[in-house]
């Protein structure tokens, strides 16, 4: 195996120059043992390097050499982000949480992209919902890190579909839809896989999901997670198996609207199911309040109120249509959110604190509804 091998511009003193190792031994260097001095480079080091040979390329899709970088290192090459898009726009608004500022970052998409929607996202994975030319029977995976791209076609047509939701991991990722399909008169669940990269089709639920379009379906230990319409409930659904569950869990009194996340990573808050509801009468939250699923899952439990005055801007922002209401997790985050509302309402797992991330300065004030936000974090597997 031909690998190149990458000089430096950098010339050190005479005093503390060394000897240039010679592209023989480069050369007869076992793969293993390379691929261990590479995982130490720092991502973004490395990605100048892939372009010197197919073998270095190779490895940003190596699921082994992407756990010996992460290992390697001991924080994340990559700032997190909160990202912004609306139908009137071309570009993507970033809110950078590690730095707490908004950034001026251009997304390298294609011009083919550039109004096409946004469904969902999953860390470094953005999901279209229509390809160009393809008379929109397709959905395109975009990888941010690898400028890679991939078409998935619809499993039928037409195929209105609901509740787009992205789920990756360190061998690939899922991507599961509700649709009647060619069907008017059942739903059903679909999933795709990219391992083997087909559609599987399962029953779908019998009761109505949500009271929001805009919510997506929340993953926590191998099932999605949605809350179904009033009478107020949670159902799973099995991403292995294919099966519904209704939790056999008794929910708050008197409820106007329910969201559910869920904490994915590491932290406070990880691996933990999360209820963001309204309380109140005749439709009108007097209050709003996060719950959190027991160990034992066998009870919400309050930890946490809005303040009055933040429930008050919400309810008024929403004009009290919770239907444009929408929850997701980022970083330690609970992320409530308006799709008339450019501001974010979040919750701080770890200090249990409330805040408003403040608007974009460079956000036109014409824009008054379709705001839709995403959690971006770019991560080292999941790649198309």
């Amino acid at each position: 195996m031909e690998l190149a091998v990458v000089r430096s511009n950098h010339r050190l003193s005479p005093a503390i120059s060394t000897p240039e190792m010679d592209r023989i031994i480069w050369r007869k260097l076992p793969v293993e043992l390379l691929e261990r001095i590479l995982s130490f480079l720092p991502f973004k080091t490395f990605l100048y390097l892939r372009s010197t040979c197919k073998h270095f390329r190779s490895l940003i899709f190596s699921p082994l050499f992407l756990s010996k970088h992460a290992n390697s290192l001991s924080s994340s090459p990559f700032s997190s982000f909160m990202l912004l898009s609306h139908p009137q726009s071309s570009h993507y608004l970033l809110y950078d949480t590690v730095l707490n500022t908004w950034r001026d970052i251009n997304l390298p998409l294609t011009d083919s992209l550039t109004f096409t929607p946004l469904l969902c996202t999953a860390t470094c994975l953005l999901c279209f919902s229509a390809v160009p030319d393809s008379s929109n029977s397709a959905f395109l995976l975009y990888n941010l890190i690898a400028t890679s791209s991939m078409i998935v076609k619809f499993p039928e047509y037409p195929f209105a579909f609901e509740f787009p939701t992205l789920i990756t991991n360190s061998s690939g990722y899922h991507l599961f839809c509700l649709s009647s399909g060619s069907s008017s008169s059942h739903l059903y669940a679909y999933v795709y896989d990219s391992r083997v990269r087909q559609w599987t089709r399962y029953d779908g639920f019998r009761r109505t999901l949500g009271d929001s379009y805009h919510q997506k379906g929340v993953f926590l230990n191998g099932s999605l997670y949605f809350a179904t319409r009033e009478p107020f409930s949670v159902a799973s659904f099995d991403l292995h198996t294919g099966k519904w569950e209704t939790l056999d869990v008794d929910l708050p009194g008197e409820l106007t609207f329910v969201r559910l996340t869920a904490g994915n990573g590491n932290g406070e808050g990880s691996k933990k199911l999360f209820m963001f509801g309204g309380i109140g009468r005749n439709g009108i939250s007097k209050s709003m309040k996060v719950w959190e699923l027991d160990v034992k899952g066998r009870k919400w439990m309050e930890i946490q109120s809005v303040p009055e005055m933040m429930c008050k801007k919400l309810g008024s922002v929403c004009y009290h249509h919770y239907e444009h209401i929408y929850c997701f997790w980022h970083q330690g985050m609970i992320c409530v959110c308006c799709y008339t509302w450019p501001e974010v309402l979040y919750y701080k797992v770890s200090r249990k604190t409330w805040h408003w991330l403040p608007k974009s300065p460079s956000l036109p004030e014409k824009w008054s509804c379709g705001f839709q936000w995403f959690s971006f974090v770019p991560e080292l597997h999941a790649f198309v």
